[in-house]
Order: C-alpha cells, then structure tokens, then sequence
C-alpha cells in the first residue's frame, strides 16, 4: 500500500490496482474565504497550491471517499472533478442526500459499526466528533472510517474529530495497522478547538498499536499546529519511528 499526501486531508490509498481519493480540496491556493478571521491570520484558504504529483495521480482514481460535507474536505473543484470523472464515491448515510444533490456518483453510504462490502474488502463507518464541546454541534455530521483491503495493512481514517471512545474501541478491536490523524487543532475564532489538542494528538500516537500518519496541518488558515512543533513533541516521545508526518506530496509505503 502506497500513501499519497496532496494537501490538508487529501491522500490517495493506491492498493491493489485502485487508486482511492479521501476528502479531496483540489482548488487552487486562495479559492475559498479564511476559516478564521481574528484567532489567526486571516488567509484566503487553501493557504498553499496543491503539489505537482497530484496531476499524476488526478488521472488515476478509482474510487473516492468523503468524511464529511466541509470545504476543506470536498471543495467545489473536487465536485467537479467527480461528477466530470463519474468517479464512484463513498459516504456516510448522513450525507447521501447533499452529495445526490450535488450530482455526485454515490455508490455507498456507510453507517456507524457497520461493515459494507469495499473493493473486495470491507469499508465500517466510525463515530466522530467534531470539536470539544459546543462546537460539535455546529460542525455537523463527520465520519471516520476503518478499512480493510485483501493482502493489504488495515487503514483507519479517524477524520476530524476530537479523541473519543470510540477512537479507543478502534485502536483496542480493530487494530489499525495504519492509523490517520487530522493533527491542525483547527480553532474558529470563537468555541474550542474543532480538532484534537496537541495532547490528544500525542495521546493518539501513543495508543495507536500501528503506524500514525498526521496530516491537515499546514494547509487551512484556522489549523496552527505546524509540522516542525509536532514533530518535536513527537522525538520526545521517542515516536519518530511510529509516526509520519508527511509533505504535501510526499509518498509513503507500506
């Protein structure tokens, strides 16, 4: 199995001859209004242009996977590029109508607990939460999803979420030999963090049983965490070895 990082939360799985998209923002730098106006600096978002690989791999997906309906996850280049392609996409059952009415090509919802049928494999949507306390609300539906692919290390997306029990059952009954963090901490000007705090993030690493990827770092004007602070924290740790924290367009094999 091969990782593709493009930018923020946008990777492509390359397993067995498929090339799967997950949570694709493909417009160019600046496309989309700040996320945050005050608590950081107020950038156009995406504050940086999607790598030169992803050309290579744009002509390649197979399939495509959405967490959640935010614009840094499906932007309206992204939609495009779907329904242009008539790429199969798959999305919780929360989703469905909006991205039907978007004209996107769902062939899947997935629900919570619940494995479906994946590519010869399987596909089990997980709960998350997106952000401590009030904000959640606000920040709507996401899900996570954990993977399973034949002859291939298991994946699990846990998406933007804060960490959770159900990010425990995860690690505890699935085992995740890669497991996929959104390390920004992202912030709004007001409320609490939307994504986990840098010691839930460490605590993430630490309890993962496989290999930790962190990305949406670096790509979205309300996500301060930067790579370098993390990676610190992470050679503290002595779980340089454990966890990657990926370029925009970086490659990583498994």
């Amino acid at each position: 199995m091969k990782i593709h990082h493009f930018r923020n939360a946008t990777i492509v799985i390359e397993a067995n001859n498929h090339f799967i998209l997950v949570d694709p923002m493909l417009g160019p730098k600046g496309s989309l209004p700040p996320f945050t106006f005050f608590r950081f600096k107020p950038v156009k978002n995406p504050i940086v242009e999607l790598p030169e690989i992803s050309k290579t791999f744009l002509d390649k997906i197979t399939h495509c996977v959405i967490t959640h309906n935010h614009p840094d996850h499906i932007d309206k280049p992204a939609e495009d590029f779907l329904k242009e392609k008539n790429i199969p996409v798959f999305c919780s059952v929360k989703d469905k109508k909006t991205f039907i009415k978007k004209g996107l090509n769902i062939v899947k919802t997935i629900e919570y607990w619940t494995k479906s049928e994946f590519l010869g494999g399987s596909i089990e949507g997980i709960p998350a939460q997106h952000g401590y306390g009030f904000v959640a609300k606000p920040a709507g539906n996401v899900m996570g999803f954990f993977i399973q692919l034949p002859h291939q290390p298991s994946i699990y997306l846990s998406s933007d979420t804060i960490y959770k029990d159900a990010v425990d059952k995860v690690f505890r009954d699935y085992k995740p030999e890669i497991s996929v963090v959104a390390a920004g901490s992202a912030q709004f000007d007001i409320f609490k963090p939307l994504l986990m705090t840098m010691d839930d993030i460490l605590k993430f690493a630490k309890n993962a049983p496989g290999k930790v990827i962190a990305n949406h770092m670096e790509a979205v004007n309300h996500c301060p965490t930067k790579r370098s602070s993390l990676k610190t924290k992470i050679t503290e740790l002595s779980l340089l070895e454990k966890v990657f924290i990926p370029e925009d367009g970086e490659t990583l094999t498994f």
